[in-house]
């Protein structure tokens, strides 16, 4: 474990999404920006290969976490200023807003909300499945808890080009405004 200094701390809670994979460059625009960062990932994330995460602990210099410690265990992570979540998936966002915190990735959510920490998104939700009533009300009541949401990404192809990149650095421009 890292001692912290005096840097604040961000949270990057990472879903099993393609664009995971990139993540380093959203660790490496919060280095920049003077944060220190920790990754939680949700099991689906760590464990099917959607982001490497020998390189992301390489990046940040602690361990990536998945599941829950021990009573006992040392915190691996100092206590967040702020969370970012990114991609976030369907099913994490609306899990999330019901309260449902079955992973390490979703509990630290509902409780950073409940410490009042800043919380930024960057959801990656294919439009079919944004188009469900359920998604459309937690994205509201997630709003309505003060979560700052960046632009939606489908990941599809734009019509006569290739995908747009993934907006990372904007969900470091949402914790500041």
């Amino acid at each position: 474990m890292i001692e912290q200094d005096a840097k604040p701390f961000l949270y990057v809670v990472v879903c099993a999404a393609g664009v995971a994979a990139d993540v380093g460059t959203l660790i490496a625009a919060a280095h920049r920006r003077g944060w220190e960062v920790g990754v939680i990932a949700t099991p689906t994330a760590a464990a099917d290969g959607f982001l490497d995460t020998a390189a992301v602990e390489e990046l940040t210099g602690r361990p990536v976490r998945v599941g829950a410690r021990r009573p006992g265990d040392p915190r691996p992570f100092p206590p967040p200023d702020a969370v970012i979540v990114a991609p976030a998936t369907f099913n994490t966002l609306n899990k999330w807003a019901a309260g449902i915190a079955d992973t390490l990735a979703v509990g630290t959510l509902c409780e950073a909300y409940g410490l009042g920490v800043p919380l930024a998104v960057l959801p990656c939700v294919a439009d079919a499945l944004a188009a469900h009533p359920a998604y459309q009300e937690s994205v509201a009541r997630l709003r309505a808890m003060g979560v700052r949401f960046g632009d939606p990404y489908t990941g599809e192809p734009e019509e006569g080009a290739g995908r747009r990149e993934f907006g990372w650095e904007r969900a470091l421009d949402l914790l500041d405004g």
